[in-house]
């Protein structure tokens, strides 16, 4: 059996899987949950699985809510303090034919060891000339937790919650791959790895998204749900 064959036979396994554990309060390790000591953070992020140093973009192209969309993602020089952490400002704008959908700022910072943790998110989506900010959330505020994103050495079956605020940010990952080829407009990239996210608040939703060493995030495709993917076409590492 190719490689391939058995990585796409083991993901339509472990969807099922993740699909009944996403019915669950969370699967995440303890050190998801653990007590933020500011002491343990750097000040800037320098993991290869997800670099963002200041003045890095990223340029997406998919399809969302049934229309498409570009994204640019940009690793800013701004910074928020977060539980006495100093906080990496990635800013996110997704547009249609030039019209903003949604403008998002995620706070991301590393921990000593070379994890990167996800702070918190101020969203605000545009539709009908209303404004939506559900899904905003920050650690600390109202018992909402800090997650890890990525860890600085993954290994098939990291499992991670990436966020916590009850019945409004649950997101969670579970790694499955570390030699998969992604294939992108970008470019072809050997040696991704390979996540399935979900979150218990949508528990038909899965998605699948595959990080290249040196570039971070390259590719993210519905696995089970409404349709969705975003694949990079475009990367400048500052």
């Amino acid at each position: 059996m190719s490689r391939r064959v058995l990585v796409a036979a083991l993901t339509a396994s472990l969807l099922a899987m993740v699909a009944a554990l996403a019915l669950r309060h969370s699967t995440s390790t303890a050190r998801a949950g653990a007590t933020i000591n500011p002491n343990d953070f750097a000040t800037k992020i320098t993991n290869p699985w997800l670099p963002y140093k200041a003045g890095s973009v990223w340029v997406y192209r998919g399809i969302k809510d049934g229309q498409t969309q570009r994204d640019v993602v940009k690793a800013t020089h701004r910074t928020k303090m977060i539980l006495g952490v100093t906080c990496t400002a990635v800013s996110d704008i997704a547009t249609h034919n030039g019209k903003v959908l949604e403008r998002t700022t995620d706070w991301y910072a590393q921990d000593k060891q070379g994890d990167v943790w996800y702070f918190g998110e101020r969203t605000a989506a545009y539709s009908n000339g209303t404004v939506d900010h559900s899904g905003s959330w920050q650690a600390g505020v109202n018992g909402a937790q800090p997650g890890i994103f990525m860890n600085a050495h993954p290994a098939v079956g990291d499992t991670h919650r990436q966020e916590y605020l009850k019945g409004q940010a649950e997101d969670q990952y579970w790694l499955v791959d570390l030699n998969q080829t992604a294939k992108v407009p970008y470019g072809t990239f050997h040696h991704a790895a390979l996540t399935l996210e979900w979150t218990r608040l949508e528990p038909n939703v899965i998605d699948r998204k595959l990080y290249v060493r040196g570039i971070g995030d390259v590719s993210e495709i519905s696995a089970q749900g409404p349709r969705e993917t975003a694949t990079l076409i475009s990367f400048h590492h500052a």
